[in-house]
């Protein structure tokens, strides 16, 4: 039975996107949403652009597009901004990142070459093989979250925004665990005064924007806006906020394949993957810090899909390994090769292998597109915005948030039905069970 809709503001005004990271994802998104605002190209692997959402009975036959369906923030009334280590406008940034061709980027040049990086808040030992000279300066790290806030302030009264989101797109850093100046909001805050060696630059940035009322969602595998003095001031400010990592290449594919092999109980003795790639990522990834961090992004996903616990028999003990290797040739252009050791009827083995020559920032160009689309939904939306953590867009993530008491969710099919039910919820339209009963009375 339908409900009322749930209220939601409409998207009046523009839209300002903040990005701190303005490399080969960012580019590549803001070189892409031009295009298609340029009717230059399609928003191919976007769901709010071209995904679909059933409504009703199956033989309603009622799927509207998902952008005509909730209220979202027209392409047109994104405007952009960021931050990074290096001095490059987005063009010349876009070129040396080398994803997209050059006669695209020459379509879109005049657009690219006025978004240049304001200076970032950067650590050296956060992210060791980066050495940055577009950098803030600041007495301490509350100095330096005053200094961004200074900055997204400034932002939204020159192009006279009405509503602004930020979204990280900058570098893995080093694997943390939790601290107690991470414990609660005056710890947090004292420790920015103190400087504390345990808080990094993502979390100046997401302090900053929260802050500030303005919705955060963490784009790497980082220890970020997903500790409690964080938690509570977005809940404190009722911020909407997401993460973390976005969900493109080899874990897309085991969160794929993942669900299928336990749909129809067969059992894994192993799993290993191995990546190359290069560009920026590839430099930072190839520091051992930073690449435990985005190892225990990645390693997390399987064991909460086949849940070895409740079926031991098939998954208890099952080897899991991932490297990640750089290799400048490939770029941009990671390969991500799988090898499944799988078993049976009667506990017969047999192989899956995986091959999958992808485009990083292609995969991640449309996640970027949708978060923050539907971030700005959920700011509109205040019985969305005041619960914080928005676990219904895990669909976009390698390690979802989820609430404290809570397991994250990573079956990429049960995200995808999350997400929709959750629109649905919002629009006051039947959620979608599958039960289908009701065909054969």
């Amino acid at each position: 039975m339908s409900a009322q809709p749930v209220h939601i503001d409409a998207p009046k005004g523009k839209l300002g996107v903040l990005i701190p990271g303005m490399g080969a994802v960012a580019t590549t998104f803001m070189a892409g949403v031009e295009a298609i605002r340029r009717h230059l190209a399609l928003p191919i692997g976007s769901l709010t652009q071209m995904g679909t959402v059933r409504l009703g009975r199956r033989t309603d036959k009622r799927t509207p597009l998902i952008k005509d369906f909730v209220p979202l923030a027209q392409l047109d009334d994104l405007v952009f901004a960021g931050w990074d280590l290096f001095k490059d406008n987005a063009y010349e940034a876009a070129l040396k990142a080398g994803v997209l061709e050059r006669a695209l980027l020459d379509s879109v040049k005049d657009f690219l070459k006025r978004l240049r990086p304001m200076p970032a808040v950067f650590e050296q030992k956060f992210v060791k093989n980066l050495h940055g000279e577009n950098v803030k300066k600041g007495k301490n790290k509350m100095d330096l979250a005053e200094r961004l806030m200074d900055d997204i302030q400034r932002f939204k009264k020159h192009n006279r925004l009405s509503r602004l989101i930020m979204i990280w797109c900058g570098s893995t850093e080093i694997f943390l665990k939790p601290r107690p100046v991470h414990h609660s909001l005056a710890a947090f805050e004292k420790g920015l005064r103190d400087n504390s060696p345990d808080i990094a630059p993502s979390m100046i940035y997401a302090y900053a924007a929260l802050k500030l009322g303005v919705p955060f969602a963490n784009g790497a595998p980082n220890l970020t806006v997903d500790i409690p003095a964080l938690l509570e001031l977005a809940l404190q400010n009722r911020v909407p906020v997401c993460g973390k990592d976005y969900k493109t290449g080899q874990t897309l594919m085991k969160t794929i394949l993942a669900p299928g092999l336990k749909a129809r109980l067969l059992g894994l003795h192993g799993w290993f993957s191995t990546n190359i790639l290069g560009n920026r990522d590839g430099e930072v990834l190839d520091d051992p810090e930073s690449f435990r961090t985005k190892e225990e992004s990645k390693l997390s996903v399987l064991e909460y899909i086949l849940q070895p616990e409740l079926y031991p028999s098939l998954y208890k003990g099952f080897h899991h390994k991932v490297r990640i290797n750089y290799y400048p040739p490939r770029g941009d252009n990671k390969e991500g090769w799988d090898n499944l050791d799988i078993f049976g009827w009667l506990g017969y083995p047999m192989q899956i292998k995986i091959d999958f020559l992808c485009r990083d920032s292609i995969l991640a160009a449309p996640l970027v597109l949708d978060l923050v689309l539907f971030l700005d939904l959920a700011q509109r939306c205040p019985e969305m915005a005041r619960k914080g953590i928005q676990e219904w867009l895990s669909f976009y993530f390698k390690s979802p948030m989820c609430a404290p008491h809570l397991y994250p969710e990573h079956d990429l099919f049960i995200q995808l039905m999350k997400l929709k039910n959750t629109l649905r919820y919002l629009r006051g339209e039947e959620l979608i069970t599958h039960l289908g009963l009701e065909y054969y009375d």
